[in-house]
C-alpha cells in the first residue's frame, strides 16, 4: 500500500537578510585591581535590627560599623551557624 504524504502548510519563503547592526558601546579596557592582602579575621554577630556586635572582655558589645560598612573596604564572610538568632561574620580587614 502507498504511504500518504503528511500535510505541510506551505510557508512563505523568507529571505536570509541580515538585521542591520546594533550600535554597542566602546569597549572599555581593563584594569585588573591590585591584591590586597587581609589580616586575621574577627568575628561578628548581626542581629535582625542590624545591629552588630563584636565579642570583647567576655561580653558581646556593640560594635561601631554595620555589616554593608565593612563589605565596602573588608573582606566579609557569612558564617553557617547562628548564635541565638544572631547571624555570625568572619570579618578580614586589610594589611597596609
Amino acid at each position: 500500500m502507498v504511504q500518504r504524504r503528511n500535510y505541510q502548510a506551505k510557508q512563505p519563503r523568507r529571505r536570509n537578510a541580515a538585521p542591520p547592526p546594533i550600535a554597542q558601546p566602546a569597549k572599555e579596557l581593563y584594569e585588573p585591581k591590585a591584591k590586597v592582602t587581609y589580616g586575621k579575621p574577627i568575628i561578628l554577630l548581626e542581629d535582625s535590627q542590624k545591629n552588630v556586635f563584636i565579642y570583647r572582655g567576655g561580653q558581646w558589645v556593640s560594635y561601631e560599623r554595620t555589616i554593608s560598612e565593612c563589605r565596602v573596604d573588608c573582606q566579609v564572610n557569612a558564617l553557617s551557624q547562628k548564635i541565638n538568632g544572631r547571624t555570625r561574620y568572619e570579618v578580614s580587614f586589610p594589611v597596609e
